[in-house]
């Protein structure tokens, strides 16, 4: 059997199985699309010799004259948030969006309140719309409680599901302890078919909806920026990404930067970079060359995404990212698998007069993972009345601290059982790394550089009120 027909039999099979699955025919063909180009071998490698810094890039200060076209097109946005994620690598089980930030507010919670303050002050409409998986839906829906969307406007849309797939044999895995774990949300590049899918983007704009803004449902410093929404709105651009400065903290981060062939801006991540150019030698990890990364929050115009839909035939070929994992997250032991997945932002190569924006880091607060929980639940964020998450104004080193916790954090449980009288106060920290199992007692401060030491098996206490400084092993 030769290479060709190999490929297609394993097409097939894929292609049976999300049919006795009941998957939408759009759905089939985006997951067969995907599945045989990484059959064929594409890996979406962007070498430098094709890319150019991303020159052009505005400022966020150049936007303040657009205000109050802004607020005229307030009545006219819909905000979009992808909410797919279980937080899996935090250890979590249910909906990311419910994990407690601050004083009991989740994500969710928080997020409910932005919309809420901007709904009264502004007497608009303001859809708020949730991408939900098939993990995260009944959830996050049963916690909106009464919340709701005027116009019969829905709360939620699904993305679609595909198969992961067994490493060893390319065919879709077989994991008869747990069917549910067989599958996986594409990654948040499915946005696109799925608001095709599900008549969300006519439905948007038969209610007058000309524009959309998405965000990380973790990103709490995502909110409706009035200077962003005049520009989009004024200029009547298609697609708006928001960038900000990458640090020496992002170096291993993706970047925006310029496609040499046809100018239009591209992102790179570290998984579409070859390997002789991830090391710090490297292009990749140059961030005064490409000193500007995407924060995932972007702005569209609705008609225009509609149209290329309607031409691509709702499918949007995006460049593939092949996460390696475990088909049950939960189990380093279990079946190794691929996760053939896109993302959203790629889509700004698509759109000639794509533009993207240099914002404050501020815009930028996702928790992704315990090292960013530790920081936004202390002393370093408010929350203000209306649900605006902000940096202290009395923080050391500004929003983008480095945080690295040991292993013993790395799970919520584990997190919390270590924090049993809260987070200990970061306001004057400018670095933290836990290096051990520690317990804190209550009003315990960490100032300036802190690095904490435990060599030991043993878990070791830090006293109520000890103020942490400097390095210490103990």
């Amino acid at each position: 059997m030769d290479g060709g027909d190999k490929s297609s039999l394993l097409i097939d099979k894929l292609k049976r199985v999300l049919e006795e699955d009941h998957l939408s025919e759009n759905a089939i063909k985006n997951a067969i699309s995907n599945y045989s180009r990484f059959i064929l071998g594409e890996n979406g490698i962007i070498s430098k010799s094709n890319i150019k810094p991303a020159e052009g890039v505005l400022n966020y200060s150049d936007l303040e004259n657009f205000y109050g076209y802004g607020e005229k097109a307030l009545s006219q946005v819909a905000i979009i948030n992808l909410n797919g994620g279980l937080g899996t690598s935090m250890g979590l089980s249910s909906a990311k969006s419910l994990l407690k930030i601050k004083g009991g507010e989740t994500f969710l919670s928080i997020i409910v309140k932005q919309v809420s303050f901007f709904r009264k002050k502004y007497n608009v409409t303001l859809p708020l719309l949730f991408m939900n998986s098939f993990n995260t839906d009944k959830d996050t829906l049963a916690s909106l409680g009464s919340f709701k969307n005027e116009n019969q406007l829905p709360l939620s849309f699904l993305q679609n599901k595909i198969r992961k797939i067994d490493i060893a044999t390319l065919l879709p895995v077989d994991h008869p302890e747990d069917r549910s774990l067989e599958w996986c949300p594409p990654g948040h590049g499915d946005i696109y078919e799925a608001m095709y899918q599900n008549g969300i983007i006519k439905k948007l704009l038969d209610n007058g909806i000309e524009y959309a803004f998405i965000s990380n449902v973790d990103n709490l410093g995502a909110e409706i920026d009035l200077n962003i929404l005049g520009y989009l709105a004024k200029t009547e651009i298609p697609f708006l990404m928001e960038v900000t400065e990458r640090t020496e903290a992002d170096r291993k981060g993706g970047h925006l930067a310029r496609n040499k062939k046809n100018n239009r801006l591209i992102l790179r991540e570290l998984a579409q970079c070859p390997e002789n150019e991830k090391d710090e030698g490297g292009d990749f990890q140059n961030i005064k060359k490409y000193c500007y990364f995407n924060t995932n929050s972007l702005w569209l115009n609705l008609r225009a995404l509609q149209e290329l839909l309607d031409e691509l035939d709702g499918i949007v070929y995006l460049p593939l990212i092949v996460n390696k994992k475990n088909v049950n997250p939960r189990d380093e032991n279990s079946t190794p698998v691929y996760q053939l997945e896109t993302a959203m932002g790629t889509a700004i190569s698509l759109f000639d007069k794509s533009v993207a924006v240099c914002v404050p880091r501020s815009r930028f607060a996702p928790v992704k993972s315990t090292n960013d929980l530790i920081v936004l639940r202390s002393d370093r964020y408010d929350v203000d009345s209306d649900g605006t998450v902000k940096i202290s104004p009395d923080a050391k080193g500004g929003a983008g601290i480095s945080v690295k916790l040991s292993k013993h954090y790395k799970k919520i449980d584990d997190f919390e059982e270590r924090f049993p009288a809260g987070v200990p106060s970061m306001i004057d920290c400018e670095s933290l790394i836990i290096d051990g199992d520690f317990l804190f007692g209550a009003n315990v401060k960490f100032v300036g550089n802190v690095h904490l030491i435990n060599k030991s098996d043993k878990q070791v206490q830090i006293p109520a009120g000890t103020i942490c400084e400097g390095k210490k092993e103990y």
